[in-house]
């Protein structure tokens, strides 16, 4: 190159936009950070990640947020803070040891102890820089004394090898016995921080489960919980109330969606965090909880609610959309044990009504059962693989299939969206891929994995791991690409009001185009059987 002449760098404007975003993104992120709004980071993160799944700078910010999100819902769990402060530092390292055993059996790829190991001990340097934590777990020492601890052992961390099991365990005993030693931190408490970390590293959906935690997991598959009966989302520093589910507490005590609780027990959401808030909702059934709630117009009132038992419909709003076509319509909220019988009991409801065309919306279904989409995929499907599955052993393959008895030969219109995920994509990606029916609305989520729920032999916690990824019949990954739709609807979100009827053709794009497509489904039969 001649002196004094510069080489010029065209950098493409597509890549400039794509960092001018990623930017956006961070910068955004890092402000829920500093206002330690986990949940809404995470949020956050995961859904930047669906459209930048590339991005190693953004994984490792929805890891960080996630450590610090399970941190703050772990230490807020009478069920683990009970359990903790009774554990030995011989009895966590046996919980340490089968969580390690439980990943090198099952998880869909061979962990990397070296990165496990190190993910436990970033686990707790969050810990130990959580005024709470310290605080409940009596930590000694200044925020220096705290800092240098870390910077001591993580330089340690950087010439230590772990191989295999065995080594990770040795370095978790290890910084266990100087965190006592310098903090006077107790050995359990270092251990499961070690644990609840290793986990985390694996994905972003595998994660260590807490008593109570592994409770809540097991009454979603059985469809029935303790609560008050509302699903909440977090907005403005108060918890949105999102849906209130029939027949519990929340309806008969006059909550509705749209309404956004402020305070709880006399303490405001905004002060407290949102997180620390909706654990407060909870509670053993026939307690009783104070929620002030403010209306979509601002106006305040306050509840007593008791908890109780809710039975939970996993198949809701069953009604016929159009009686003039005998179009039927059906909402799948999860794919939970009781989805099937319901489901039929639906499906022969509307048939009843003169159902000729059916419309199952499975929008914001994060998912639930793989054998539950299966099955009600197979409902509509007379052959060929409804869905398979792959993981690290062979006893994690499968592949699904459809069977002709049962099946239900009604024209089908599928509704997806942006937080259609998991179990739902399932159905959803047979439906599209072996052309049963139409799939109507926005690129789904793309949660290609399978999960298993593992209790612990050695305490009353457990692990939720991923174990396979799952393919559509046509071959396709779920995982970071979702389903496409045949029939793309471009919607703006609005907030939940009281009175919406979110079937309502009018108020709803996606139902309009899917009533569209049905009805000229059944006016392509009428013309077709006309001699």
């Amino acid at each position: 190159m001649p002196r004094g002449v510069w080489a010029q760098v065209v950098i493409p404007a597509e890549a400039l936009s794509t960092e001018t975003a990623v930017a956006e993104v961070i910068q955004r992120g890092q402000a829920l950070e500093s206002q330690h709004r986990w949940s809404e980071a995470l949020a956050h993160y995961e859904e930047a990640l669906r459209d930048y799944p590339e991005r190693s700078d953004l994984w490792e910010r929805l890891t960080r947020a996630r450590m610090h999100y399970d941190l703050s819902r772990r230490h807020e769990d009478h069920s683990f803070t009970g359990w903790l402060r009774q554990l030995s530092e011989r009895e966590a390292l046996d919980v340490y040891s089968e969580v390690l055993r439980k990943i090198e059996s099952y998880y869909v790829k061979q962990p990397s102890w070296q990165e496990l190991a190190q993910r436990g001990l970033d686990n707790l340097e969050i810990a130990l820089a959580s005024a709470t934590f310290r605080r409940v777990q009596q930590v000694q020492g200044q925020d220096d004394a705290v800092r240098a601890f870390c910077d001591r052992v993580q330089r340690r961390m950087k010439v230590t090898k772990v191989n295999n099991q065995r080594e990770a365990c040795e370095v978790a005993a290890t910084v266990a016995r100087l965190a006592e030693q310098e903090l006077g931190l107790r050995p359990a408490a270092t251990v499961l921080e070690f644990t609840s970390g290793a986990v985390c590293a694996l994905d972003q959906y595998s994660c260590f489960l807490t008593g109570g935690q592994l409770d809540e997991v097991f009454s979603q598959i059985e469809g029935n919980f303790v609560g008050l009966g509302i699903e909440l989302r977090a907005q403005d520093k108060m918890l949105l109330i999102v849906n209130v589910l029939p027949g519990g507490p929340a309806e008969a005590g006059g909550i509705r969606k749209g309404d956004r609780i402020a305070e709880v027990d006399g303490q405001t959401v905004s002060q407290i965090s949102t997180d620390e808030a909706a654990d407060m909702l909870k509670g053993p059934e026939g307690s009783a909880v104070d929620v002030m709630l403010l209306d979509p117009d601002g106006t305040s009132r306050r509840l007593r609610i008791v908890r109780r038992r809710v039975e939970v419909s996993s198949v809701q709003d069953v009604k016929m959309v159009d009686a003039q076509y005998g179009i039927g319509y059906l909402r799948l909220t999860s794919f939970q044990k009781t989805t099937i019988r319901e489901f039929d009991d639906a499906l022969w409801q509307l048939h009843r009504q003169g159902m000729k065309s059916l419309i199952v919306d499975v929008r914001g279904n994060p998912g639930g059962l793989l054998p539950a989409a299966v099955e009600v995929a197979d409902k509509f499907v007379t052959s060929g693989t409804i869905v398979s599955t792959r993981g690290r052993n062979s006893h994690e393959d499968f592949d699904y299939q459809a069977h002709a008895f049962g099946t239900w030969q009604v024209p089908l219109v599928v509704l997806i969206d942006g937080d259609t995920a998991s179990a739902s994509e399932i159905f959803a990606g047979a439906i599209h891929d072996l052309r049963r029916g139409t799939v109507v609305g926005q690129r789904s989520y793309g949660k290609g994995s399978v999960q298993g729920i593992f209790s612990l032999n050695t305490s009353k916690a457990g692990v939720r791991l991923t174990t396979a990824k799952f393919y559509s019949p046509g071959g396709h990954a779920i995982s970071h690409n979702g389903v496409y739709p045949d029939v793309v609807v471009r919607t703006a979100k609005k907030p939940v009001t009281e009175g919406q009827d979110r079937t309502a053709a009018s108020e709803d794009p996606t139902l309009t185009a899917a009533l569209q497509v049905a009805r000229n489904s059944l006016l392509s039969q009428r013309q077709v059987s006309t001699p």
